[in-house]
């Protein structure tokens, strides 16, 4: 008996080992466990946090559209924005306030499909959180079950905003706080106007800063404040605050860790209309004039078509044999479509005397 339960035991264990080792599941995880980060992975809010512990600086890049998240996942980019701007960078609105949920969503979704390492953090647009709690946490479920965010954004430091970002982090959504200029306020602001010029309002940005922080959020922008007041508000936060024209100087000396965020288009110079140039904010650092290099190819375009020499045969790489050539011109008189025949015959014609004058 001892024996036969001995063999038993023995299978059992067998059986046990058997199925740990067709399983994916490590013995000693939950769910799989934490895997470990290298660099083709998603970038992590603790992979963040350890990078603002180190005093490491984080860069944010907005993205539109899947060209442009390619852009910045290749580029190594930390966390990937689709910010409301799109409002005015894509669609050509004046402010940020037009543009809706439902058309943030397309700009997330198209982002997510081609940024596969950067944080991906997407705005909610004005309307979308302001009635209640409810519609807050409902939204930014929306952005990640539906546009494939990371985390949201939601902009200002009222109460109710605040108690807004509160909810959405009790839902389990990281958010990213925003003070200062708020673009989505600008009603109340009176335009795009830099805010904590005075008394008052650098102590409220400071205040509101640290609200939200307490509230849940895992970062503040801090757009448009004079750089003493950038100071003073990141050396009150102990999470990272993302600089929207932050002076450097304060970084350096207080050892801050900050984003820094620059819109798409802004920072490659891709607008070049006049209206555009107007709205373009003083604070963005241009690395390139990709609108120039855009205008350039478009014009040279338009003149080769316009003096017929694009497209020419090096671009036309689709041949019919001379065979079938000429059973097709032949199919083509028997219709009574001899002006056609003529045509491709003189199409081919000027084919093949372009070939052997490319080939000389």
């Amino acid at each position: 008996m001892a024996s036969s339960l001995v063999r038993s035991i023995s299978r059992s264990l067998r059986t046990v080992t058997a199925a740990r080792l067709m399983s994916n599941v490590p013995e000693n995880t939950v769910y799989g466990g934490p895997k470990p980060q290298n660099p083709n992975q998603r970038v992590t809010l603790t992979q963040l946090m350890q990078k603002h512990k180190k005093r490491e600086a984080i860069t944010v890049v907005t993205a539109y559209d899947y060209p442009s998240a390619v852009h910045v996942d290749t580029a190594g980019i930390d966390v990937c924005l689709v910010g409301d701007s799109a409002s005015m960078v894509v669609h050509g609105h004046d402010t940020t306030l037009p543009i809706s949920l439902d058309e943030m969503l397309v700009h997330c979704r198209a982002v997510a499909r081609g940024a596969k390492r950067p944080l991906l953090v997407g705005d909610l647009p004005f309307g979308s959180y302001e009635s209640t709690t409810i519609q807050a946490v409902d939204s930014a479920v929306r952005v990640l079950k539906e546009g494939g965010m990371d985390a949201i954004k939601l902009e200002g430091g009222s109460p109710s905003r605040i108690t807004a970002a509160r909810s959405i982090v009790e839902a389990g959504i990281a958010v990213m706080g925003h003070v200062g200029l708020t673009p989505q306020a600008i009603s109340v602001l009176g335009g795009f106007r830099p805010q904590g010029r005075n008394i008052a309002s650098a102590v409220k940005v400071v205040e509101t800063a640290m609200a939200l922080q307490e509230a849940g959020c895992f970062s503040v922008v801090l757009e448009c404040v004079p750089p003493p007041v950038s100071a003073a508000a990141t050396s009150a936060l102990h999470i990272p605050t993302i600089g929207i024209e932050l002076a450097l100087s304060a970084v350096d000396r207080f050892c801050f860790t900050l984003f820094e965020v620059l819109v798409y288009h802004d920072l490659l110079g891709m607008m070049q209309h006049p209206h555009h140039a107007k709205v373009t904010p003083k604070f963005c650092k241009q690395y390139a004039q990709v609108g120039e290099v855009i205008n350039k190819a478009l014009l040279e375009y338009k003149e080769e078509v316009s003096k017929h020499s694009f497209p020419g045969p090096s671009h036309s790489p689709y041949k019919i044999s001379s065979n079938d050539l000429d059973g097709f011109l032949s199919e083509l008189q028997k219709l009574g479509l001899d002006e056609a025949a003529s045509a491709a015959a003189a199409s081919a014609e000027k084919m093949e005397s372009s070939a052997s004058l490319s080939s000389q």
